[in-house]
């Protein structure tokens, strides 16, 4: 938020030198992805007595020696602008001053020669040539964006939304959000569960289940690091994406500000209705979206300076965000909910100048969303509100982290860092109070319409399910670096060790303990095949095909996961245009049941080799080529648990009907005749706890993935740099459930086995596409083991793989305009999305429907539904005046693949149980993306600033404009087809539009 001044010639020149350097970083590398310091280095003359002074406007003084190849190094700066001093004997004869630095990157300071004196000082800080435009001591690959870029550019408020800059970074399916409301993210094709969050070094990601993390007030972030591969040893856990940000620090003078801003619903555009294009429903409507309304308003401010200067600084900002709207439900749910969010952000961080030698790190941050709402009947055919029902769920999700670094120079070559975090998030919920009796009724569009009357029939019960209002999480971080410099190498060495407990989790059924769910099929096919349950038109009031089931359904739990990795990296100079960066990563994970007993142990060494080159082909840094080669283990997070080693209940109990009563209840039930004479479970979720031992295969391995890049950047002008590079990832390996008992008994009689002797489970925690071993329980109290191959299931092998060609162009800001274009063509494509389905938005880590059953994975390959062909991102700034700044941000992107999910086979049955689940269309066979694809998104933000010389800069009023030409397009489309006699009324429905068009006012004042 602090304002700039108009630039003298010479700052201008400064600025322009220091932004290009940044800007090209940006494209480029990163020493140590999810750092929160700084390098600097470079070359200088060989002299007697020889040293480097650094001074930060933080405080910090450090003096490194100049050796003997005339190189010198300055590790773990914290984030600041810097004076870098070259002495001879203590004098200084050349300096370069206000060096900024990017968070990972090492900055090249380079001296030339000894020849200018001390009276030319105020003539060589900083000139264009001082600095080389590319980082070539880097291999890596990742976006920064600074604080300077957050301030001119378009963007949401969201460390989501800052990433999406990034090349391969895509929204996520609007089926999934993070704990505090946030859409999430795909990187390269993976799966939104499986990407790291960092803030100031400490792990943020959710412990549950991998959706989003906890991020800074956006006013409080210095830099947003943001990598999709290729980084280093130090850093693991992630096989899809990174983002990592640093927050601000005080510095030796103090600064204000304050910031408002509003989206007013006046400036909002109407969102597209959703209508029905399938079924009995065809053309009718299904959500008014156009009378959904909203505001927001944002507050925030800032203060940092010296506690004791020199010595002791703080940095604290606040942000409170307020949403007041109303939301309409589908028919179905016809209900306009009015509703509130306030989310306050709270973050302060001291730094301490213990010495020289010594930086302490304090960082507080907390994060909080409430909801509450009132709901009032709306009725479709006047398009109005009735009466009020029922207050809504209240929920309040809250987490308070707490971290410490502190930074040891033990000499001029050895450096300590060691970190240790620990975050506490609570998830608090109030179940209404909505005076009804009964359950709630599901798919309410698929009652008998022969009963009633065409009109849709409800008791307006809106409680559901609920979760334990004590549930509360906890994560502790601990990260222990030295690093080393001995010749031509810097070795860094360490420990990343992580613990999560998941506490009083867990989702029960409300009200009357069990929902009722309307459906409807061809009557003259067996609901499902396995559990068996027989066909509605065997059934009284089942002959048109129409039927009802109650559900069940518990996960109740404490669970907790320990992590641990140590690992080892040389970044070995191996001539002065030749860097090789060399490490090795082992990964350790154990995943604990309720009883505190381990069902996952992963502590076999898990070796994760990184590998990366980088070549200054000119020597110049005019020319970079470089590769990387890695790979990476992810953990399960704890709330794979509570569906595998939990003890979880999940149960149907069908039945057709004769009637349905003025509440939506049927009456004239016959149950439907099932494998076990009532309820069943497709997954064995009966609500028994498994043994541990049970639980998952006996050789299961991590999910791990193989990364592959190969790129250059090329400084062809002062003013412009672009670059190419070439991405190939491969999964080798995936954890997911498998149901399928049938072939495990089939394996084990053929093994020898007597099926009256072994006990066989429900679902199985198994590497899909591999032989799983699986420890049976046996009459004599121990267990036999019985290998069950990928024929033996009738699965063919996993396959989840991406390449991409990224191509980008960047103009740094030169005191007039910034500008980057990137193209994108890549493929992601398989028979596996991941942990997640975004299809269908199944939410159950590690345990979807796929690999469940062999006929749930028959023409599953194809492409996956994160793929986008084509990408093109576009970003800049224009000063078209000392007080007026214009900026825009463009994307156009390709669609993502449409799935149509039938019953199985020419015959249309339900062989596993699953419904209209299967890779079948009207009885044909139907890979992802054979349906098509949604259509392409050409979205436009732009936004302009006016900062008042008379106010000398330091107030300004700007306006974004969101989506500009009001482009709604489908984003997300329900697949769920049924049969040629009973096609499903959700079919090709709309899930989801993009984003109507909005605005953002501001007003903010630095000083």
């Amino acid at each position: 938020m602090n304002a700039p001044h108009p630039p003298t010639p010479r700052a201008a020149t400064l600025r322009r030198t220091l932004l290009c350097v940044a800007v090209a970083m940006s494209l480029t590398g990163i020493a140590h992805g999810q750092a929160t310091s700084g390098r600097i280095a470079g070359q200088a003359p060989v002299a007697a007595n020889a040293s480097v002074l650094i001074e930060g406007s933080n405080g910090l003084v450090r003096e490194v020696p100049v050796d003997s190849r005339g190189r010198y190094a300055a590790e773990a700066l914290p984030l600041s602008t810097y004076k870098v001093s070259l002495r001879v004997d203590g004098k200084v004869i050349d300096a370069r001053d206000n060096v900024g630095i990017r968070v990972g990157a090492s900055t090249d300071v380079s001296f030339a020669s000894t020849g200018e004196s001390a009276q030319q000082l105020d003539s060589v800080m900083v000139r264009a040539s001082a600095l080389p435009k590319i980082d070539v001591t880097s291999a890596s690959s990742s976006t920064i964006i600074t604080s300077e870029d957050l301030a001119r550019l378009p963007l949401q408020r969201s460390a989501e939304g800052i990433a999406l800059l990034a090349p391969g970074a895509s929204r996520g399916s609007s089926y999934f959000s993070g704990a505090m409301g946030n859409q999430l993210v795909s990187f390269s094709g993976s799966a939104v569960t499986e990407n790291a969050y960092y803030v100031n070094g400490f792990n943020t990601t959710d412990p549950l289940s991998g959706f989003g993390g906890i991020s800074l007030p956006y006013g409080a972030i210095n830099q947003q690091e943001v990598l999709s591969g290729g980084y280093s040893a130090a850093y693991g856990r992630s096989d899809g994406g990174v983002i990592s940000q640093v927050g601000k620090s005080g510095t030796n003078e103090w600064h204000f500000g304050a910031q408002a801003l509003w989206e007013p619903d006046f400036a909002r555009s109407d969102a597209k209705d959703i209508y029905y294009v399938s079924g009995d429903a065809a053309g009718k409507i299904y959500q008014r979206n156009a009378d959904n309304k909203s505001t927001t308003t944002t507050i925030s401010g800032y203060a940092g300076g010296p506690l004791i200067k020199d010595k002791l600084f703080l940095f604290a900002a606040v942000e409170t965000e307020r949403t007041t709207g109303n939301n309409v439900g589908s028919v179905t749910s016809s209900y306009d909910t009015k509703y509130t969010y306030r989310d306050p952000k709270y973050y302060a961080k001291l730094d301490w100048n213990i010495n020289d030698s010594n930086i302490l790190e304090l960082t507080g941050l907390s994060q909080t969303r409430h909801y509450d709402g009132s709901k009032y009947l709306y009725n479709y055919a006047t398009d109005s509100d009735g009466n009020f029902t029922s207050t809504d769920k209240a929920t309040k999700t809250s987490a308070n982290i707490y971290v410490a670094k502190f930074t040891s120079y033990l000499t001029d070559d050895l450096t300590l860092t060691a970190l240790y975090g620990k975050s506490k998030l609570t998830y608090f919920n109030q179940p209404p109070e909505t005076g009804v009796t009964g359950p709630f009724i599901g798919n309410v569009d698929n009652e008998n319409p022969a009963l009633t009357g065409g009109q849709l029939i409800t008791n307006h019960q809106t409680l559901d399910t609920i979760d334990n209002p004590d549930h509360k999480s906890t994560n502790r971080n601990l990260r222990i670096d030295l690093n080393y410099k001995i010749g031509a190498h810097s070795i860094t060495a360490g420990i990343d060790n992580q613990d999560s407990h998941d506490i009083d989790d867990g989702t029960t059924i409300a009200g009357d303990g069990y929902e009722l769910w309307y459906a409807h099929t061809d009557p003259n096919t067996n609901i499902s095949e396995s559990p068996f349950v027989g066909k509605p038109g065997d059934f009284p009031g089942g002959q048109t095909g129409y039927y009802a089931y109650v559900r069940h359904y518990s996960t109740l739990a404490s669970v907790r996961v320990k992590q641990r990795a140590q690992y080892v990296m040389d970044d070995w100079q191996v001539t002065d245009r030749v860097l090789l960066q060399l490490g090795l990563r082992n990964d350790q994970f154990t995943n604990y049941n309720p009883s505190g007993q381990a069902y996952l142990r992963l502590t076999k060494p898990q070796w994760a080799p990184r590998l990366g080159a980088s070549w200054d082909v000119n020597g110049d840094a005019s020319l970079k080529v470089y590769a990387n080669a890695g790979r990476y283990f992810l953990a399960m997070p704890a709330s794979v648990a509570l569906r595998t080693a939990s003890g979880s209940l999940a149960t149907n109990e069908y039945f057709t009907y004769t009637g349905i009563d003025a509440n939506g209840l049927p009456t004239g039930r016959t149950p439907i005749t099932s494998s076990t004479g009532g309820a069943v479970s497709p997954n064995g979720e009966y609500g028994q706890p498994p043994d541990p031992k049970t639980v998952s295969s006996k050789n299961i391995k991590s999910e791990y993935q193989d990364e592959f890049i190969l790129g250059f950047d090329h400084q062809f002008d002062p003013a412009w740099v672009w670059g190419m590079k070439a991405t190939v990832r491969k999964l080798r390996n995936a954890l997911d459930d498998i149901c399928d008992n049938g072939a495990i008994e089939r394996a084990a009689v053929a093994q020898g086995a007597k099926l009256g002797d072994v006990t066989i489970g429900s679902c199985y925690l198994s590497n899909p596409g591999r032989a799983n071993v699986y420890q049976l329980a046996n009459a004599n109290g121990g267990y036999t083991n019985v290998t069950v191959t990928n024929d033996d299931f009738g699965f063919s092998q996993l396959k989840r793989n991406y390449y991409g060609l990224d191509t980008y162009l960047s103009h740094p800001f030169d005191g007039t305009w910034a500008g980057k274009i990137d193209y994108l063509y890549s493929r992601s494509y398989g028979n596996t999305e991941g942990q997640v389905r975004s299809d269908t938005g199944q939410q159950s880590v590690s345990a979807s429907r796929d690999w469940d059953y062999a006929t749930l994975m028959e023409y599953s390959n194809g492409y996956l539904p994160n793929d986008r062909q084509h990408q093109l991102k576009a970003y800049g700034s224009w000063q078209i005046a000392p007080e007026w700044m214009i900026s825009a941000n463009l994307t156009i992107q390709s669609g993502t693949p449409r799935s149509c999910l039938g019953f199985y086979g020419t015959a249309q049955n339900d062989p596993s149980g699953y419904g209209s689940y299967y890779h079948y269309c009207d009885g044909k066979p139907s890979r992802p993306g054979d349906a098509g694809r949604t259509p392409w998104e050409e979205l436009l933000d732009v936004s302009g600033e006016y900062r008042p010389l008379w106010a000398d800069r330091k107030l300004a009023f700007n306006v974004s404009v969101f989506n500009l030409f009001n482009q709604q397009r489908a984003t997300q489309l329900s697949p769920g087809y049924g049969s040629t006699t009973a096609v499903q009324n959700s079919f090709n429905r709309v899930v989801s539009y993009t984003t109507p068009r909005y605005v953002r006012f501001g007003v903010n004042y630095d000083f």
